[in-house]
């Protein structure tokens, strides 16, 4: 399997995407801004988007996506998503007000696009590659999500705060190899961080010691502008777990 990161930013500007993956050719996890630097040809390669939560810098790039290439593909892209998510998508998204119902288009029989529920736990399987939803612990309903090529295995937290779920997961998956965690704060943010459950540099420290696995361990959802501090003050507090900062581009493989 290969993860190629098309955003990672908490914004946008200065060349910074919001959260998306592009797993192998075919699979998105979380479709924001990132989504916009693929070509038309990689677009229409994308069979499956796997969301986090329906927070608008996590979804905004399904709507364009569907709408550009959906008439160059001959079956619909299906969005995976909890029944909480997608139930946001379908009332608040694509409800013809805001974006046309592509669920629907051209015809409820042939569509662009279809929804497909995930839940906590259960594995959905593609071509040999495992992708589980994890806890997480947003202001929205949200999950993170277990990527599994069978010799290793990637976690992406999503958005989340503490969350003493996750890793009562994490710690049981003996193939981990790479953990992708958010920061969204400074620590001088930390009671916003708090409020809106995210993550801030001591908070982050506390949720990595609970983690009991040997991983390299990427920061993303830094905030323009605060990021150079928010690294430095995660550099001091979770210096025994090398955090390295996630950047565009970057590509795992496992």
């Amino acid at each position: 399997m290969k993860l190629k990161v098309l955003g990672c930013s908490g914004g946008i500007g200065d060349g910074s995407h919001t959260t998306a993956m592009l797993l192998d050719t075919d699979i998105l996890i979380d479709a924001g801004t990132g989504v916009g630097n693929l070509s038309m040809q990689e677009l229409a390669k994308i069979d499956h988007i796997f969301v986090t939560h329906a927070h608008l810098d996590h979804v905004a790039f399904i709507p364009f996506l569907v709408d550009t290439v959906g008439f160059m593909r001959d079956k619909p892209v299906t969005v995976h998503a909890t029944q909480e998510t997608l139930k946001t998508l379908r009332d608040h998204v694509f409800n013809w007000h805001i974006w046309p119902d592509f669920t629907k288009i051209p015809d409820k029989k042939s569509p662009y696009m279809r929804y497909e529920t995930v839940s906590l736990g259960e594995v959905v399987e593609l071509g040999g590659r495992k992708i589980t939803p994890l806890p997480a612990n947003h202001v929205v309903p949200a999950v993170g999500y277990q990527l599994d090529s069978g010799q290793a295995s990637l976690v992406f937290t999503g958005d989340t705060t503490t969350n003493d779920a996750l890793w009562a997961v994490v710690n049981k998956i003996s193939n981990l190899e790479y953990l992708i965690i958010e920061s969204a704060f400074c620590e001088e943010k930390r009671e916003i961080a708090i409020r809106s459950k995210h993550l801030c540099p001591s908070l982050l420290a506390e949720e990595l010691a609970k983690l009991e696995r040997e991983a390299e361990i990427y920061i993303t959802h830094l905030k323009q502008g605060e990021d150079a501090l928010t690294m430095r003050e995660i550099a001091t507090c979770a210096k025994a777990f090398n955090p390295k900062i996630l950047k565009k581009d970057q590509l795992f493989e496992f």
